[in-house]
């Protein structure tokens, strides 16, 4: 049962950001990329703050400096994303992301020696080439923005791991406060650097930011966190691509995007990865051995 709630937590979490593409774009209008990480960590933060304040009175020094790492760490992936967004396409830099996927499981094996599960590494290739589909327009160029995209993958690749490494031992809702928490802190000081600390607020616009500060911010890392704590790295990855699927979906439903073959083929295919990993076919396990007379 644990597992089946961990399973729907990271749905949800994929779902609303998935719908946070058109809320990110319009926020993007009134503010500069650096002010929306900032203020939306700063929000999610606070807001989960609030809520479970009895609860952070016991938070332990160990929590603090684990959710400190994972913070430093969502920051930094959310800032190779932004800048190499700068100089490559929206597609390519969901595409090249999205690789995390696959990273995950070659991460875990190289570092922690921990088995790859077959069927969960098949998942993923497969989660990968959907994505391909869905956002990716074939290109051979190469440029800084596609190789800092690249590196936000691994970035986030290891988000998903030390996650899951340190919700083990951790309290899932302390993690989560404190990362947010110290991605608003680390922000904030890039803001002062760049000159950028006055957050004006605009009419309309407010909105957005408060949306993904609370949706796309503390509700879909708190659910992370929390379904981390039940299924493996590589199948939360996995669930976690289905952002992309969401997206497109939401796109059709709400904006009348009109479906092509080729989005067609991505949705299937990272659907397939899910049923893939999630059932592990019996077709394509090794049959048992007969037992002896």
């Amino acid at each position: 049962m644990r597992k089946y709630i961990g399973e729907l937590g990271l749905i949800i979490t994929a779902f609303i950001w998935g719908s946070g593409f058109v809320v990110t774009s319009i926020s993007l209008d009134y503010y500069s990329a650096y002010q929306n990480m900032a203020v939306r960590f700063l929000i999610g933060g606070v807001i989960l703050g609030l809520i479970f304040y009895k609860k952070m009175k016991h938070v332990q020094k160990g929590t603090v400096i684990k959710g400190a790492i994972l913070g430093s760490i969502l920051y930094l992936a959310f800032a190779l994303q932004t800048v190499g967004l700068q100089f490559t396409t929206p597609s390519k830099n969901a595409f090249l992301t999205a690789v995390n996927v696959v990273i995950v499981p070659l991460i875990g094996w190289a570092i922690y020696k921990k088995r790859m599960d077959k069927f969960e590494v098949a998942g993923a290739v497969l989660a990968m080439l959907g994505i391909g589909f869905l956002s990716l327009k074939f290109s051979a160029e190469l440029n800084i923005g596609d190789i800092l995209s690249f590196l936000c993958a691994i970035v986030f690749a290891f988000h998903i791991i030390y996650t899951a490494k340190f919700v083990k031992t951790e309290n899932p809702i302390h993690l989560t406060v404190v990362q947010l928490l110290a991605a608003a802190v680390m922000g904030f000081i890039i803001l002062l650097f760049r000159g950028e600390a006055a957050v004006p607020i605009v009419d309309g616009a407010v909105f957005s930011l408060v949306y993904l500060g609370i949706f796309g911010t503390a509700a879909a890392f708190l659910l992370q966190t929390v379904a981390q704590k039940f299924i493996s790295e590589t199948k939360a990855a996995i669930i976690l691509s289905t952002e992309s699927f969401w997206g497109m979906v939401l796109s059709i439903a709400v904006l009348g995007e009109v479906i092509t073959l080729k989005m067609a083929v991505g949705a299937a295919l990272i659907l397939l990865a899910i049923l893939i990993s999630e059932t592990k076919p019996k077709l394509f396990k090794t049959m048992p051995l007969r037992e002896k007379v």
